[in-house]
């Protein structure tokens, strides 16, 4: 008898943005899969095993849920955020698509989080209220001239930005690299927000400009997001700010 695996977005790291659908699926499981931190987020029976690993091992991760499900096990693999955005639930059906014929039988339902991009913009606003876009600058799995080209072409659109993994250990520079090859795009004015940890005890958000923006204030707990000409700051009496970008747009 098989069992099923449940690809579940916690949310940005708060329990109270996380879904009751993410809650429900969790309560069936009988084996939690993931990297480490996510897998520590999650409060479950001691019944419930824990598979942790590491966040460069997405398809040996996804190949062992699998495994498991086969062997009649309910297997939750879990995402911080969205399963679907830069989270396990593509890598589980790369897994299906090579893998054995057998595995596409099996139960796989995806059930959606609250991503960090839309955290971080209710945080500060409504800097998505126009067309934007949801880049990694994670070169792991494409070419840094990729993500750079990718960057520009967005700029060039008009699109808003929002930048996933901007700087690790591993990758001190890029984000920096980043930043300066879009200053060659857009006016410096433009609106630059930092939302680290939204929703958690260590939150924060710093705001700038894209001439100002400092890589350094970055780290992967970050989202860097980028505004467009049609995004505007409203300094508010308490001298916080709301961050937004116009639905409307002229034609170019």
């Amino acid at each position: 008898m098989t069992g099923s695996v449940s690809i579940i977005g916690l949310g940005p790291g708060n329990v109270l943005q996380r879904t009751p659908q993410a809650d429900q699926a969790l309560s069936r499981a009988t084996d939690l899969v993931g990297y480490g931190p996510y897998v520590e987020r999650v409060e479950a029976p001691a019944s419930v095993v824990r598979h942790s690993s590491d966040n460069r091992v997405e398809l040996e991760r996804a190949r062992h849920a699998l495994e498991m499900a086969m062997q009649g096990r309910h297997v939750a693999v879990v995402s911080g955020g969205d399963a679907g955005v830069f989270g396990m639930a593509s890598a589980v059906f790369e897994a299906v698509d090579h893998g054995p014929q057998e595995w596409r039988g099996l139960e796989i339902t995806v059930v959606p989080g609250v991503s960090a991009v839309l955290a971080a913009a209710a945080r500060l606003g409504a800097p998505l209220g126009g067309d934007f876009c949801v880049m990694s600058l994670s070169d792991n799995l494409k070419p840094w001239s990729v993500v750079l080209r990718r960057l520009a072409l967005a700029a060039e659109a008009g699109f808003v930005i929002a930048l996933y993994n901007p700087r690790s250990k591993a990758r001190p520079t890029q984000l920096g690299e980043a930043l300066d090859h879009l200053r060659r795009c857009l006016p410096g004015s433009i609106p630059v927000a930092f939302a680290r940890a939204i929703g958690r005890e260590d939150e924060a958000v710093r705001l700038s400009t894209l001439a100002d923006a400092d890589a350094t204030w970055a780290d992967m707990s970050t989202l860097v997001l980028i505004g467009c000409v049609a995004s505007h700051l409203i300094p508010r009496p308490d001298g916080s700010v709301w961050f937004y970008t116009s639905r409307k747009v002229e034609a170019v």
